[in-house]
């Protein structure tokens, strides 16, 4: 994993997968307002069993959650349970950021980090 480091948001990349893990509270810096974000991620609730395969947290080690968030599409994320972070899996941070907009000159860092984390346009 890299870090990358953009003004107060920190981004630990995976450069073999792609994945992003941002730690509790980096994807509330984005999106500007913690309420809009803590709504957009709770907003289509768990995700099926069995659609994508269990992940680990990096920082307890013990298994994360699936939830779907809201918006279309939704994406499917894991959330550690004892709320350590995200994961989103490769091009998933860029369909996130392309859900939440930060008010007022926000805008750039969401840019920035939406070309480093192009969308998957299968």
């Amino acid at each position: 994993m890299i870090v990358l480091d953009y003004d107060d948001v920190e981004i630990d990349y995976c450069v073999s997968c792609g994945g992003v893990w941002l730690d509790a509270g980096e994807l509330e810096l984005l999106f500007g307002e913690p309420e809009a974000c803590d709504a957009f991620l709770r907003a289509g609730g768990t995700a099926p069993a069995g659609v994508e395969k269990p992940r680990r947290c990096p920082i307890c080690r013990k298994k994360m959650g699936k939830a779907l968030t809201g918006g279309e599409p939704p994406v499917i994320y894991d959330r550690c349970d004892r709320g350590d972070g995200l994961w989103l899996d490769r091009g998933e941070l860029a369909t996130v950021l392309g859900h939440g907009r930060k008010p007022d000159g926000g805008q750039r860092v969401t840019d920035f980090l939406r070309e480093i984390f192009p969308e998957n346009k299968t």
